[in-house]
């Protein structure tokens, strides 16, 4: 195991311990098979435990796992023939979204997607995964493209937010966001949307106007970070477990809201136990809803899109001592 999180330890012990006696059985040429079968039950039993009852603070750590896939790693295994297309044709290239052409099943789509770094270096170069301007108008610049030439939209979104730096506003990140927003409403083209890690604010809204929308299972999606809601509310970002449970940002608790479709389950333990089986996941879920999105007019689908984000969201309201509901 690698990457373990603290919520792990019990596994990570037992799993030692295994070893330990397996090594030590094969030093002095003893048999503990009964003794290690049943050290793996035990694993078994307390992994199951473990990870089917994971709170929202321990949800959040796997979605923000170092090892997590990124969106280049799902397009490596649910594509094929993709050709990654680079900048805005404004200012420049901004390496944390990616995007470019591709066909799942055959189909021409576009595929745009947040990008985090697989090391510190990185990370760095693609900003954590965090987009400048230029970033979202490059996903912008390859959404027109595929609107235009009527290929379906694919994005995958995990990023803690669009970029806050001062460089980023001078260039006019509340203006790209807000384009990016109006324009995705617009399009008359199948969009598919998967939250397949941190959905962060403006900037996983940007690429997250679909028609379809969904989460991978220990993925989160906010309005904002935790650690901000929580300085923000109790003056102490240590709060941002605590915070974190008070907000709903799991995929179940998302799609009891009725602000995605559904949930794409992971493989126990977490997307990056099994990139290879968690990318099928999607691909099923991918494969099936295009189809049927595909049946749709242009008119349809705006429609469609349209009704999705009008609906979401209730609230109640008093008038005259009777309680109303919208």
């Amino acid at each position: 195991m690698a990457g373990e999180l603290p919520f792990e330890q019990p596994l990570l012990e037992l799993k030692a311990k295994i070893e330990e006696l397996r090594k030590f059985g094969a030093e002095k040429q003893i048999d503990f098979s009964d003794e290690i079968a049943r050290l793996e039950q035990r694993y078994e039993q307390e992994a199951e435990k473990v990870y089917s009852n994971l709170t929202t603070a321990e949800k959040m750590q796997l979605a923000r796992h170092a090892q997590r896939p990124t969106t280049l790693d799902y397009i490596q295994h649910i594509f094929t023939d993709f050709m990654e297309l680079h900048g805005d044709r404004h200012y420049g290239d901004d390496l944390a979204i990616v995007g470019g052409l591709a066909r799942l099943d055959g189909i021409p789509v576009t595929v745009v997607g947040h990008q985090k770094g697989k090391d510190t270096k990185d990370n760095i170069a693609r900003h954590f995964g965090m987009p400048h301007p230029e970033g979202f108008r490059k996903g912008l610049r390859l959404m027109q493209q595929a609107n235009k030439f009527k290929r379906p939209i694919i994005t995958f979104i995990d990023t803690p937010g669009a970029y806050p730096g001062g460089a980023a506003e001078e260039r006019g990140q509340s203006e790209a966001i807000a384009r990016n927003l109006m324009e995705m409403a617009s399009f008359g083209v199948p969009i598919l949307c998967v939250v397949v890690g941190e959905g962060g604010s403006g900037g996983a809204l940007a690429l997250g106007v679909g028609n379809r929308v969904f989460m991978l299972e220990n993925a989160i999606y906010s309005v904002s970070t935790p650690e901000a809601a929580s300085s923000i509310l109790y003056k102490d970002a240590s709060k941002a477990g605590e915070t974190a449970a008070a907000m709903k940002i799991t995929a179940n608790h998302i799609h009891a809201l009725g602000v995605v479709d559904g949930v794409i389950p992971e493989p126990r333990g977490g997307a990056h136990r099994d990139v290879a089986r968690q990318s099928e996941l999607i691909k099923e879920t991918l494969t099936k809803h295009l189809k049927e999105l595909m049946q749709l007019s242009e008119k349809e689908l705006i429609e469609d899109r349209y009704q999705k984000f009008r609906k979401i969201g209730r609230f109640t309201y008093i008038q005259e001592g009777n309680h109303n509901h919208a």
